[in-house]
């Protein structure tokens, strides 16, 4: 069975038919082409498809779509204004807080929502902030200088 839903994606207002068990991960994917979300488990638990639901992180692997009706729902595309970076992008690049860049989607949305919720963590709070997404190539060392850079604490380490 379909619905019909309207949801908000970046600011741009979309209506759609969806099928009752297709993941939002997938309409973001092939329906609007915002490639940027990636699937890693595909069981929410490696963040990699983190979107911002309402101001709140969300899986889009584990989501429905038709439980996007009438949400407001932000993806890694969402994140620049103009062709200009956001700030956390920037951050990522300057201090290398990426190597493969599959986890990159999720942790900046992670980033983002934590840093919508508490400007100013601390190491402690970042790491704990990021709990949920996982990165094989990193360390997390340089994805937590990188968000140190974002909140004015230049990358320095409170270890």
């Amino acid at each position: 069975m379909k619905h019909h839903i309207q949801l908000t994606v970046n600011g741009e207002g979309y209506e759609l038919d969806v099928a009752d068990d297709r993941r939002l991960i997938d309409v973001l994917r092939e329906d609007l082409g915002l490639t940027g979300t990636k699937e890693g488990c595909g069981v929410g638990v490696c963040g990699a498809c983190t979107v911002i639901v309402d101001g709140k992180v969300r899986s889009a692997c584990l989501t429905l779509a038709v439980m996007m009706e009438g949400k407001e729902i932000t993806t890694v595309e969402g994140l620049a204004e103009g062709g200009k970076l956001h700030p956390i992008q920037r951050e990522f690049i300057k201090w290398g807080g990426f190597q493969c860049g599959f986890c990159t989607p999720g942790m900046l949305m992670t980033t983002k929502a934590l840093l919508d919720e508490n400007p100013h963590p601390s190491e402690r709070e970042i790491r704990e902030g990021l709990a949920g997404n996982l990165c094989r190539c990193t360390g997390y060392y340089k994805i937590v200088e990188a968000i140190q850079g974002v909140t004015g604490k230049d990358g320095g380490s409170e270890r």
